[in-house]
């Protein structure tokens, strides 16, 4: 119920009220201006009086149940208005946060940002450097001995032809160019003994035992100890030279190394001119 139609039924109320005193004066008024009245004249004053206190008592309790109804109202409205109040305290604690988490995203992110350029930089260095080194090795490759080129020949033909245009993963890319340089970093450390085909200078082919001091020198004997050359990396790819001469030294040399003859100095060319 409304303040509106608690004020108005209120004034009714005590509208009435105020006209039942009224309406008693008005009675002995009348009782004045007429002196004689008979029984049936007061027993309807009598009538009338008791209606009029029964309609100021009516009036009184409806006027009690319009206060309480209307103390009742605002005890709910205070309540509502005091539950809203703490819900707009909520929201409103709310939204500094939500402004706090936006803050702190957008610093985040910008954050992200920058490091995101960073890397973005680092990688186009890194991608030079990988470039540069896989240049390098594929120039590395072409003077190796044919041994150590066939080991690593499944990590030199993931090498890129340009490597400008390489789409492999930089990890890849380092992965693969490591891969290469311990492989040749093992066999130059190393005395290899292999057997080949080595084509001779007359056109024919022989099989040959080679040996290799790493990547320092090569030699070669075959032929029934007769035929020997030796070998060495040169700008063109490893190279072998005729030393037919030495044949019977590198063959020394070569039974040495299968523990088919006792260890002794064996005087070998570094070179052939």
């Amino acid at each position: 119920m409304t303040n509106a139609r608690i004020l108005s039924r209120t004034a009714l109320f005590s509208a009435a009220i105020l006209s039942a005193p009224f309406a008693l004066v008005a009675a002995a008024s009348a009782q004045d201006a007429a002196s004689v009245q008979t029984p049936a004249d007061i027993g309807a004053r009598i009538e009338e009086t008791r209606a009029t206190l029964e309609r100021w008592v009516e009036c009184r309790r409806i006027l009690s149940e319009e206060m309480r109804d209307w103390s009742l109202g605002k005890d709910m409205l205070d309540s509502r208005v005091d539950m809203l109040k703490g819900e707009v305290g909520e929201v409103e604690g709310r939204i500094v946060e939500a402004e706090k988490s936006v803050t702190g995203a957008d610093r985040t992110a910008a954050e992200l940002v920058a490091k995101n350029d960073a890397l973005k930089s680092a990688s186009s260095e890194f991608a030079s450097v990988a470039s540069a080194l896989e240049t390098r090795t594929k120039e590395l490759v072409k003077r190796l001995p044919d041994p150590i080129r066939e080991k690593i020949r499944p990590l030199t033909q993931r090498l890129p032809d340009d490597p400008a245009k390489s789409e492999l993963a930089l990890s890849t890319r380092f992965q693969n160019v490591v891969g290469i340089i311990n492989e040749v970093n093992k066999f130059s450390r190393e005395i290899t003994v292999t057997s080949e085909v080595r084509k001779l200078a007359d056109g024919s082919s022989a099989e040959v035992t080679a040996v290799y001091l790493g990547l320092a020198q090569g030699y070669y004997v075959g032929g029934g100890g007769k035929l020997a050359g030796v070998g060495g990396a040169s700008d063109s790819g490893w190279t072998w030279t005729p030393a037919n001469d030495y044949a019977l030294q590198i063959a020394k040399v070569v039974a040495i190394l299968k523990n088919e003859s006792p260890a002794e100095f064996v005087p070998v060319p570094l070179g052939v001119k």
